[in-house]
């Protein structure tokens, strides 16, 4: 337990993909049991994201994946404002589903259930900045 809160006072962020949002899965906070792999991934709005008058950068999401089967099940989504504050954490009630390939849940399914951890890791502040650039291109 003690590690796991290491891990989310430090990410340690590699770039999975861009669409809609940039999406970074954070390596610190992987932790496997078994077919299971469980970890957060940040995910990245565009620069100027607003909600009512408050701006927000992102959010961040808890997920579990079965190694074996290909299946993703995000557990929540905690939203990410721009000065730092995060939450509150929002359960995701929906089922586990397959991880489509070329889709956020295959690419975080990827790292997360990956041998190797990925060597280009990134911290919050540089992943927020990738991943702004690069909604703009």
């Amino acid at each position: 337990m003690i590690a796991l809160l290491l891990a989310l006072a430090d990410p340690r962020l590699v770039e999975t993909g861009v669409g809609r949002f940039a999406q970074f899965a954070d390596v610190a906070s992987i932790e496997r049991e078994g077919d299971v792999a469980r970890t957060r991934s940040l995910q990245v709005a565009e620069q100027g994201f607003h909600v009512g008058e408050v701006l927000y950068v992102g959010g961040w999401s808890r997920w579990a994946f079965d190694c074996k089967a290909g299946t993703a099940d995000r557990l929540d989504f905690a939203s990410l404002r721009a000065d730092g504050v995060e939450g509150p954490a929002m359960p995701d009630p929906a089922p586990a589903y397959d991880a489509a390939p070329g889709g956020d849940a295959a690419e975080l399914l990827a790292v997360a259930c990956g041998d190797q951890p990925p060597a280009n890791v990134l911290s919050l502040e540089q992943a927020i900045q990738r991943g702004q650039s690069a909604l703009v291109d």
